[in-house]
Formats: structure tokens, C-alpha cells, sequence
């Protein structure tokens, strides 16, 4: 069976440098929070071209520190999409604010910008678009939106990171930029881990307070916090997979390529706007009958994953937001039918042609 995203190929590549890396601070006994995480937070913030970066633990909790951050809580409202992993509104939840759902573009699955303005009410306190997939979402359109009404963007790039809008890169162009390194995104470490990313003084002094436990001296808490630190293992580990992370990119582009000369006509491939570089954190096509479709893949040996069967809005954890069945029509529609194919930046051309082949293969049995 083919491996629906090979990690362990990218290690070879890099094994020497990794082990090193772990070597020095298993031999520093600096585990959490040491001389590696500065290092990498200098480094994210020169890739993006940003002022701020403050890793942490997850993608989940750089959300969470960033609504925290912005004073979010009971009784306000935060728009994001209502197709995206459960964290997106999970955060807002756990926050005590609501989480206000919005349809996407069934072109590149990201929340439909068109529709956010009619859902701005006096409780709107942030809007949280998501770059599905590897793209991210029209920031341009969103940014006018949340300028007009004096609003701030958290711009979820947990799948995003290294992807661009109109030359910028991810993380960027927003308030506060959030994204995950968990191990299968485009540039991950080998456990939890995530970071913000901004350029207001202000937000960043509290998000670092908010990483640990809200201090801003040794048991001196200014604001409630989390435990949000980063362990210095995954920081060193970062640290040597950033310095072939824009090769990877590009190699991601390739395959992506091949996979859309091979599929066009036959599915539907991903649309990257004119505007917009994806880094393909999956290579997500549509088909019909998906639940036959899937038997048939994993029975010519190919792997498929499905982000996301179930749309926000039909989970069972918030259907106390009242949203009913049809309230989301592309969101649904997408949930039935996205499937993602295997991708990761060294897959063989000839692997790609085997995927391409059972796909076409697994349509007609």
C-alpha cells in the first residue's frame, strides 16, 4: 500500500542534520522553551515577512491565544467558514463566543467573502477565514470587509503556511496569523506544535504572556493564560526542515501539475485563482459515489483521505447554533464529495501516474 503522505522519505534526506539538532538539546537539558525557539521564531518571521512570531504548542492553541489575545468572550461573535477541521470554530466555542458560519466557494472551498458582510452584526468582534487545502482565501476581499468595519482577521493557516495571496505569503496580511506544524502539514515538525504571527506590538507583548500562563515576569500574571509553550526538540527540528521548506513548495507545484494534466476531464481537480500560490497541504478532487470510490482505491493499494465528511454546521457538538441542513449548501455538498488523493513533495512521477490510473480505474468499476 502506497503511503498516503511519506514522511519518513523527507527524513532520509535530512536525517544527519535532524539527529544533530536533537543531540544538542537533549545534551543542553533545555527542553521546553530553550535557545532554539528564539532561532526559529527569527527565522519564521524573515520566511513570512512579518514582525512577531510567537511559537507554541499547536495550531489549535495559536487560535486560541490569538482570540485571547484580541479580548474575545461570551457574547461576542467571530465569522469563519463552515467547511474546515472542527478547530476553526471549536476555538471560538471554547472561548464562550459564537461562532457565525459562512458558506464557501465551491471552487476552492474557502469561506465565500461575498457572504460576510450581511452576517456582521454589533457583536461581531473578528473574522477567521481558512486556507483550505493549501490556498488560502481571498484576503484582499476579507481585509476590505474587516476594514470597513473596524474589525481585526485571524487568518487560519494551520494547511496554509508557505502558501501566497497576491505575492504575500501566508500569515502576513492579517492581524494575527495562526498556524499548525503538526507532522503532515506542509512544513512540520515531528509532534504538536504551532505559532502566531503579526506585526502589532501590542498583540504580540500579550500573546508571549499568554504562552505562559499570562506572565509577563516569574509568577507575576497579568491576564489568564494557557500553557502554550513549545518543546525546544521540535524547534531544532523545524529549524533544518525550513531550510528546504521553498524547495518542497516548488516540488509540491510539480506534483500537483502532474496530477491535474492527468486528471483534467476525468474529476474535479483543485482551482488555485489567479492570484493565489497553493502549497497543496492536500490534493483534494470530487467524485459521486465517493464511498465506492474510496473501497476501490484502497483496493488497487492506493490510500485517500476525506477532509472533511461531516460540514460545521452538522456537527454534533454545535447544533446548539441552530443551523439547519441546507443553511450551507456548498459547505454540504463539498463534504460529500471531496476526496484526497496521496501528496507529499517526493512523490515519484511514476507514482503519480499509479495514482492517476486508479482513480480512473476505481471511477469505471
Amino acid at each position: 500500500m502506497m503511503q498516503f503522505i511519506n514522511l519518513t522519505r523527507q527524513y532520509k534526506f535530512i536525517e544527519t542534520n535532524i539527529l544533530d539538532g536533537i543531540a544538542k538539546v537533549l545534551a543542553s537539558g533545555q527542553y521546553i522553551m530553550g535557545p532554539d525557539i528564539d532561532k526559529l521564531e527569527e527565522k519564521l518571521a524573515e520566511f513570512v515577512g512579518i514582525k512577531h512570531v510567537i511559537v507554541n504548542s499547536s495550531g489549535t492553541d495559536s487560535l486560541l491565544m490569538a482570540l485571547m489575545a484580541l479580548d474575545i468572550g461570551p457574547g461576542d461573535e467571530v465569522i469563519t467558514t463552515a467547511f474546515s477541521f472542527f478547530a476553526s470554530a471549536e476555538v471560538i466555542a471554547l472561548v464562550r463566543a459564537t461562532p457565525v458560519l459562512i458558506d464557501i466557494e465551491p471552487n476552492t472551498y474557502n469561506i465565500n467573502p461575498n457572504q460576510i458582510e450581511a452576517a456582521i452584526t454589533s457583536k461581531t468582534k473578528a473574522i477567521m477565514p481558512v486556507g483550505l487545502y493549501g490556498q488560502m482565501a481571498d484576503m484582499t476581499a476579507i481585509n476590505a470587509i474587516a476594514d470597513k468595519y473596524n474589525l481585526p482577521v485571524i487568518e487560519d493557516a494551520a494547511q496554509s503556511f508557505g502558501a501566497m495571496h497576491n505575492g504575500a505569503y501566508s500569515c502576513s496580511i492579517s492581524t494575527i496569523g495562526c498556524t499548525s506544524f503538526f507532522p503532515p502539514k506542509p512544513l512540520g515538525c515531528y509532534g504538536d506544535a504551532g505559532a502566531c504571527f503579526t506585526n502589532d506590538d501590542a498583540i504580540a507583548e500579550k500573546m508571549l504572556a499568554i504562552r505562559n500562563h499570562g506572565q509577563t515576569a516569574r509568577y507575576n500574571h497579568r491576564y489568564i493564560g494557557i500553557n502554550g509553550r513549545m518543546d525546544t526538540i521540535q524547534a531544532a527540528i523545524l529549524l533544518e526542515k525550513i531550510k528546504i521548506f521553498s524547495k518542497e513548495i516548488d516540488l509540491r507545484q510539480q506534483v500537483a501539475l502532474n496530477y491535474t494534466n492527468l486528471l483534467t476531464g476525468i474529476v474535479k481537480t483543485p482551482e488555485v485563482l489567479y492570484n493565489n500560490r497553493s502549497v497543496f497541504a492536500q490534493y483534494t478532487i470530487e467524485v459521486s459515489k465517493r464511498d465506492a470510490f474510496q473501497r476501490n482505491m484502497h483496493d488497487l493499494g492506493i490510500p485517500t483521505a476525506i477532509h472533511y465528511p461531516i460540514a460545521m454546521h452538522q456537527q454534533p457538538a454545535l447544533t446548539y447554533l441552530g443551523y439547519q441542513a441546507g443553511d450551507f449548501p456548498c459547505a454540504e455538498l463539498a463534504s460529500q464529495r471531496v476526496i484526497s488523493l496521496p501528496m507529499d513533495p517526493y512523490l515519484t512521477i511514476d507514482e503519480q501516474r499509479q495514482v492517476a490510473q486508479s482513480v480512473i480505474k476505481s471511477l469505471n468499476l
